[in-house]
């Protein structure tokens, strides 16, 4: 955009933190906020989104490797937490992790797949999904985090009828700092996954390395600006160093938050090629994730199965 030729990262940077400023005092007093500069607020997020995807710091891979957004679907969902349905579901194509035992490997683990995604399309979509009773839009995949200009841009487009339609992030929570950001003052619900509490956990298993530090710190961003809405799928043999290790976290960081305690694993993809994956869960192990969570003061929900 014009608007923004000539601007540095590190100028636009300065004008997102003075645009929040004035949106964060501005909610607390039911006002709109004023922009800076004549500049939309999501206009700033927007072209600050599309500088990262440059050199790739949308997640904590930082690969320097950018992509075109493309979606699988887009629908009407009724099989996410109750508290949400019907949720007007997006889901695009790619993923930061390489899950062994996806169950969306086919378009999750292929950034090639789907349809190239119209912003302005998309846009109008979840309008038409408003009129129509859909209780908010939710961004997915795959991943949203390597969508997240495109998602930004969807949001940007929706006319007043969506003004009070809640925005849900639908993600593993391994976005960089600088994303998290962004997603600031935008989403209403951070419909986040916490999958391992071990670093060798993440790695043995979705080929992430460095997982715990940034997941856990998105979390807690997250909490200051929305709802969290926190699932953690229990995989097979992996109580204690992921469960219960999550759950020890949870308990001294995010008190109360919604506990969505998944026992939906089936071993799909690769999973049979890795040691112990190649299993559901046993009735012993379901039991003593409860017990673990009763342990900590969880209030556990059992809700949707939601995506893996």
């Amino acid at each position: 955009m014009d608007d923004f030729a000539g601007l540095s990262e590190k100028r636009l940077c300065i004008l997102h933190g003075e645009g929040m400023r004035r949106f964060e005092e501005a909610w607390t007093q039911g006002k709109a906020p004023e922009p800076v500069t004549g500049l939309s607020l999501l206009d700033i997020k927007h072209e600050i989104a599309l500088r990262l995807l440059e050199s790739y710091r949308l997640c904590e891979r930082r690969c320097g490797v950018g992509t075109q957004s493309r979606l699988a679907s887009e629908f009407l969902h009724l099989g996410e937490e109750p508290e949400l349905i019907p949720s007007h579901t997006l889901f695009f194509c790619g993923c930061t992790f390489r899950c062994a035992y996806c169950q969306n490997w086919d378009f999750a683990l292929d950034p090639r797949a789907g349809v190239p995604a119209d912003p302005a399309e998309l846009a109008a979509r979840i309008a038409a999904g408003c009129s129509q009773g859909s209780g908010n839009a939710n961004f997915v995949g795959g991943n949203p985090d390597p969508h997240l200009h495109t998602i930004l841009d969807i949001i940007r487009r929706l006319g007043p009828d969506c003004a009070y339609l809640p925005m849900i992030w639908n993600s593993n929570m391994f976005m960089s700092a600088e994303a998290m950001e962004l997603t600031a003052g935008v989403m209403d619900v951070y419909l986040g996954d916490f999958r391992y509490g071990s670093d060798a956990c993440a790695e043995s298993c979705s080929e992430v390395r460095d997982y715990f530090t940034p997941v856990s710190r998105n979390f807690i961003a997250a909490a200051r600006h929305a709802e969290v809405m926190l699932r953690h799928l229990v995989l097979p043999g992996h109580l204690d160093c992921c469960t219960g290790a999550i759950m020890r976290w949870v308990s001294e960081n995010l008190p109360g938050v919604y506990f969505n305690l998944m026992f939906q694993y089936r071993p799909e993809y690769r999973a049979a090629l890795s040691p112990g994956m190649d299993r559901r869960l046993s009735a012993e192990e379901k039991r003593a994730a409860l017990e673990a969570a009763s342990s900590y003061g969880i209030q556990a929900s059992k809700g949707a199965a939601g995506s893996v």
